[in-house]
């Protein structure tokens, strides 16, 4: 049995399309109400705030996709995972995490640390920005203003498509050989964001602008939409360190791991087109 956690989110949503189709048990942790769970699937109530629904999930499960931007909530789910049973987790991690040059890769190594800790096999898989952010962090401005505002200046990023994470999740949950081993996943190409807007334009039918803005404009914008303080300020720093041409890597692990090339942005962005219409 394999628990997937996050399972309606975007990547939890294609690691759990992933598995559909494969012979082995598989149960999708939701914090809200499932929609659109494939055949086969069982589906639990898992909130990592509510630790009953943690011990519960978790009863029969072999092996853990462990998916979560927080660092105390994810160490209690490893520690309930030993305690139930469970002999591995698959954690979804972030692009850098071992250089720890941002704090979305300190947050996420000090989880890694946890799980290396705790004597349970393990794999990290570590992908860069997802291409569907498009979608869902610049997506009001793309449909409203035909513009995408970014404080990351000139920069290349490799972005992935969660999809690609989906399919290469699925392949090490179910394979075996990929305990110890740390995997960072990453899409074809890296495109700044004016090369973003521009493969964006004759899809949509529109000029796409890419518009510049600083660390503090997008900050307060962030804060603006209801996000965090602290959880903006890692996204600024997150864009710092975008800038300093470190996000521009291509690895081949995709490839590696489902034995097809990565989706590119032009796909994504057919694929998500009337999103952004």
């Amino acid at each position: 049995m394999i628990l997937v956690t996050g399972a309606s989110g975007t990547v939890g949503s294609e690691v759990v399309k992933a598995l559909g189709g494969r012979s082995v048990g598989v149960r999708a942790g939701y914090r809200t109400r499932p929609q659109n769970i494939p055949a086969g699937v069982e589906s639990v109530a898992l909130d990592y705030d509510r630790p009953e629904t943690i011990r519960s999930a978790l009863q029969g499960v072999e092996t853990l996709f462990l998916l979560s931007n927080t660092v105390e909530p994810e160490k209690k789910v490893v520690d309930e995972a030993k305690r139930a049973g469970v002999k591995r987790v698959v954690k979804l991690s972030v692009i850098g995490a071992a250089q720890e040059g941002f704090v979305f890769a300190r947050w996420h190594r000090a989880v890694e640390r946890h799980i290396e800790a705790s004597g349970l096999a393990w794999t990290f898989l570590r992908p860069h920005s997802f291409m569907q952010n498009v979608v869902n962090y610049m997506g009001e401005t793309i449909r409203a203003q035909s513009a995408i505002y970014s404080p990351a200046g000139d920069s290349a990023i490799s972005h992935i498509d969660a999809r690609d994470i989906g399919a290469a999740g699925a392949r090490v949950l179910t394979e075996e050989g990929h305990e110890g081993k740390a995997y960072e996943l990453t899409g074809p190409a890296a495109l700044t964001g004016g090369q973003i807007a521009g493969i964006l334009t004759p899809v949509l039918g529109r000029e796409i602008r890419y518009v510049p803005i600083s660390p503090e404009q997008y900050k307060q914008a962030a804060v603006a939409a209801g996000t965090p303080e602290a959880y903006a300020d890692a996204l600024v720093d997150l864009n710092r360190y975008y800038t300093t041409g470190k996000a521009a890597v291509v690895t081949p692990m995709v490839r590696q791991l489902t034995g097809r090339d990565p989706i590119p942005f032009e796909q994504f962005a057919r694929d998500y087109a009337d999103k952004l219409r």
